[in-house]
């Protein structure tokens, strides 16, 4: 197809997705939803799912295949910047306070899901459709056992602050969890891409790159990107020149989790994460965030909803394999994590609370899905089924963690003794 041609068709879809985005938005917020949970489900809705199931022709001539890769380019270029902006809000201290609590919590919700990912995985390399050709028994129990394991740390980070639990027990417990669970489950991952590379060769650079180029941030890297910070002038937006330097160094970090067969993702979060707090980090969320969460992630949930087929999961053939990975994911997150809890002595509402937020998958399942497709670690069944088993995940999520809260406070006022 031709660049011009490219370029009205991408302009159409731009507009198109961006309404569509917004509408389902709007309506999952009237339902108590967050805004990124209709994006997700709007995602899917311009896919073959629904749009390619009522009027095809409309959703082939709207999404022609020669289309997709600019698409394709923008769709990572967006998350990898959310991803960035997700780094920047990660904090060490959520590390440090109530470590011994949240550890027990992470670890219960690590180790279930990849017990029960490795107890499923004989059987569902049977079933077709499910995991390539190339994946073995190992590498599809790792990625299963991570894509279950993974927790939408930032829409629970968000849920914890609007309910004004930040600094909280609660909130705190429930964030250390969640970012041990997923610092885990993006390391098991890096791991399987290192092995889909060209051979142990391209393994062992994929694993030892990584971990040069992690340790090389942490180590220099925070300190250099500290100086930054002493060009940050308050009471002033962030200067153009500013801006541009961390876009070349993020596109930079992105540039070298690609080249040693990873993922750009990784890059994005970790410098994000070695940004100095404080006024800088501030600045550039104010900066970059709307654009990111207004006009790139859509684009990154339409492309995943356009390799989404919902239909396969009601094929006679996956139905099974469906409901199986939906009841791993809910026990092996929600309940493992509510029964650690418990047992670190936090109270029924508590443990309750924290099961039903590190539920939830949202935008970090995608992110991880749509890796391991580009990949070629899994096909799409699988890969349809796990978007299935986030947007379930995560729409139950807030509605639930509403429901405790509110039981909680009912019973307070019952019994103010028993709640005292």
């Amino acid at each position: 197809m031709p660049t011009a041609q490219l370029s009205v068709y991408f302009f159409l879809q731009a507009a198109v997705i961006l309404l569509v985005a917004r509408l389902v938005g709007r309506l999952a917020r009237r339902f108590g939803q967050p805004q990124v949970v209709g994006e997700m489900i709007a995602g899917v809705t311009l896919g073959p799912s629904l749009l390619g199931l009522v009027l095809p022709g409309v959703q082939q001539a709207l999404f022609p295949a020669d289309t997709l890769d600019t698409l394709y380019v923008l769709a990572q270029f967006g998350v990898g910047l959310y991803m960035f902006l997700v780094g920047t809000e990660f904090r060490d201290d959520h590390f440090r306070a109530r470590y011994r609590s949240a550890l027990s919590v992470s670890l219960a919700g690590i180790l279930a899901p990849f017990v029960l990912a490795f107890a499923l995985v004989p059987w569902l390399l049977t079933v077709p459709g499910l995991f390539s050709a190339k994946a073995g028994p190992l590498q599809a129990s790792l990625f299963l056992g991570a894509a279950i394991a993974i927790t939408a740390f930032p829409m629970l980070a968000r849920i914890i602050h609007e309910r004004g639990l930040a600094g909280s027990p609660l909130g705190t417990l429930a964030l250390t969890a969640g970012a041990i669970d997923d610092a885990a489950a993006w390391c098991i991952l890096a791991i399987v891409l290192a092995s889909f590379g060209k051979g142990w060769e391209q393994a062992w650079l994929a694993i030892g790159g990584g971990a040069a180029f992690a340790a090389f941030m942490l180590v220099v890297g925070r300190r250099l990107l500290r100086r930054l910070a002493d060009h940050v002038l308050p009471g002033q937006p962030l200067s153009a020149t500013l801006l541009a330097v961390v876009l070349a160094i993020f596109s930079l970090c992105a540039f070298a989790m690609d080249a040693v067969g990873i993922h750009a993702v990784f890059g994005g979060f970790l410098l994000g994460a070695c940004m100095p707090k404080g006024a800088l980090t501030e600045k550039l969320r104010a900066a970059l965030q709307p654009f990111v969460v207004v006009f790139l992630l859509p684009m990154f949930f339409t492309f995943s909803g356009l390799k989404t087929q919902l239909g396969l999961v009601v094929e006679p053939g996956l139905v099974l394999a469906t409901v199986a990975i939906l009841l791993a994911s809910f026990c092996g997150k929600g309940i493992a994590c509510w029964a650690a809890a418990r047992a670190s002595g936090e109270t029924q509402t508590d443990a309750m609370a924290i099961g039903a937020l590190m539920n939830a998958r949202g935008l970090m399942e995608l992110i991880l899905i749509n890796i391991g497709l580009q990949a070629g670690v899994i096909g799409p069944g699988l890969f349809s089924i796990l978007v299935l088993m986030a947007i379930v995940t995560t729409l139950a999520a807030t509605p639930l963690f509403n429901w405790i809260m509110r039981r909680d406070r009912a019973r307070a006022v019952r019994d103010p003794a028993a709640s005292a």
